[in-house]
């Protein structure tokens, strides 16, 4: 099936270059000038992945993202890849906290932005073996209907949540360290930074109630599944 992209940028030159590339790639691109046309054109056909400039007129990137997040569950789980035109830590950080996937910074090849839009639309398995379910204490999780669930209650979490959630939550007991999660959920040589990894673990704890047993930080280490 061919993947349908949405390209967000207020400049046109980006939008045709990113919709070429897309197309060489054998996917499909619809273009948005700002985050309200965004809007009109997900409300209308919902994409497969948004590509999403932050700095932009009427509606910015990071209120788009926000806004889709607090959104309905078709439109909270998109997958969302942000353009930025600052080589800004804040921004990035920012960007991940209230749901990016991941990010490309300004100027960039169109060859990257084509192979990260591939990595996270490559959701056919989970990075590990893993049953049809997977049951650790209060959490639930079920790989192919891409469902969380705690205490019997669903929490709505993005693609790269989910995986990385169910990546520690397959293996209890073992540490994971940032590089082995980015390795697993990304590939080798993928370029994503530790920071990245720590802000969505942050995201996914925010999702589930305070107290939560559910995400354990080894110093030095890195990260496993809790007690839950």
């Amino acid at each position: 099936m061919t993947r349908h992209i949405l390209i967000v940028d207020d400049d046109p030159h980006i939008r045709d270059l990113l919709s070429f590339a897309l197309g060489k790639a054998g996917m499909t691109a619809e273009e948005a000038a700002d985050g309200e046309a965004a809007l009109v054109a997900i409300a209308r056909r919902l994409p497969d992945l948004v590509v999403l400039d932050i700095t932009m007129p009427r509606l910015d990137g990071l209120e788009l993202c926000r806004r889709l997040r607090a959104g309905p569950p078709e439109q909270a789980a998109l997958p969302i890849l942000f353009l930025s035109s600052r080589d800004d830590e804040i921004d990035r950080i920012v960007g991940i906290e209230i749901g990016g996937d991941d990010y490309v910074v300004k100027p960039f090849s169109p060859r990257e932005v084509v192979a990260r839009v591939g990595a996270i639309l490559k959701r056919g398995a989970l990075p590990v073996p893993t049953p049809a379910r997977i049951a650790h204490g209060r959490l639930s999780l079920d790989p192919e209907g891409w469902e969380a669930r705690w205490d019997g209650a669903p929490v709505g979490l993005t693609a790269t949540e989910f995986e990385l959630l169910a990546l520690l939550a397959a293996m209890p007991g073992r540490v994971f360290s940032r590089d082995r999660i980015i390795d697993r959920l990304h590939g080798p040589g993928f370029a994503i930074t530790d920071r990245t990894i720590d802000s969505h673990v942050r995201n996914v704890r925010a999702k589930f109630p305070p107290g939560a047993d559910l995400i354990e930080t080894r110093a030095g280490i890195g990260y496993r599944i809790g007690g839950c």
